[in-house]
């Protein structure tokens, strides 16, 4: 069991930046980018339970992310737009506990999740007459179920080694919310243990899940090379655009922010960095599925259609 050891009974955030007229301009910013993540995450979750075009492995998979993304952002976001309305940039230990947990949860699975996806696109162009076959409805819930555990375990190994580190006097994160090195930098014991757990995980579940997907797409692509006809090639690529492009801006700034040296670290420019996974890449995500593809614009629309009729049938 973990246990509040510390002499600190509450944190104080200093967010992305510390100059206060600074802070209604971020406030507005980050309430329209939490509002857009929120809404267009939720729309693509929605459209892949309810709508049975989209009940495919594909977009289940896709589904399942766009609720990994309303966590993640819901992790951070509303606690830091508090902190702007109210002045208060203060957080229970217990919050910041909570915090940690409900943030690299998310993460953990997501990058597993990205891997899956990218196997799941090699399948559909590799073994396109097989594809229902190895990838279906089972063997999705099982993934899931199996990467969520996963994930789970990370964040809890991840939540029980930080808290576990006395905290004395200094309380004040330099960052946005409850992130694990600036935590680490404010314990008043050694975090070396702590830095080999960070750097093994990470290394797991971003180098290694990096690589597999990497994998993935040279197979992909070899696979598309082959296809005689330009349409076909063009219509194999444009099914991984989408995913390339997530995979490209997620990867990028969780191998910048914990898979580098210890000597280069730098707070400043991690707050920035965790930004852009934490916050933007959540909010690309939708907009970037959605904008080019056929499919969930064409879902959207009837089930639009289909509220537009119920609401016209039940007000006649």
């Amino acid at each position: 069991m973990m246990s509040n050891n510390s002499l600190v009974s509450e944190f104080i955030i200093l967010g992305l930046s510390t100059h206060p007229e600074l802070e209604t301009i971020l406030f507005i910013v980050f309430l329209i980018i939490y509002t857009v993540a929120l809404i267009g995450n939720l729309i693509i979750f929605m459209l892949s339970i309810i709508d049975s075009g989209l009940n495919t492995p594909m977009y289940f998979f896709l589904g399942f992310l766009s609720f990994l993304d309303i966590c993640c952002t819901s992790a951070t976001v509303p606690k830091m737009l508090t902190g702007y309305v109210t002045k208060s940039k203060v957080i229970s230990y217990y919050g910041c506990v909570a915090q940690l947990f409900f943030f690299t949860w998310p993460m953990g699975v997501e990058l597993m999740l990205l891997t899956v996806m990218a196997y799941d696109r090699y399948i559909a162009i590799r073994n396109p007459l097989r594809y229902s076959t190895i990838i279906n409805r089972t063997a999705c819930i099982n993934v899931a179920i199996v990467i969520t555990i996963l994930g789970s375990l990370n964040s809890m190994t991840h939540t029980y080694c930080t808290f576990r580190l006395p905290y004395c006097d200094d309380n004040k994160i330099n960052h946005f919310f409850c992130e694990i090195m600036p935590l680490l930098k404010l314990a008043c014991a050694d975090t070396y243990i702590n830095e080999i757990v960070v750097f093994t995980a990470d290394f797991i579940l971003g180098i290694c899940c990096f690589c597999l997907t990497c994998i993935s797409y040279v197979f992909i692509i070899n696979t598309i090379l082959k296809i005689r006809s330009a349409e076909g090639k063009r219509k194999a690529f444009s099914t991984c655009a989408s995913h390339i492009t997530i995979v490209s801006m997620y990867y990028g700034a969780v191998i910048f922010t914990y898979i580098r040296p210890r000597s280069s670290l730098s707070l400043e420019k991690d707050k920035i960095v965790s930004a852009l996974y934490a916050v933007i890449t959540p909010t690309m995500n939708p907009i970037i599925y959605s904008l080019r593809n056929k499919e969930v614009k064409e879902a959207f629309k009837r089930t639009l259609n289909r509220l537009v009729q119920q609401r016209v049938q039940n007000t006649t």
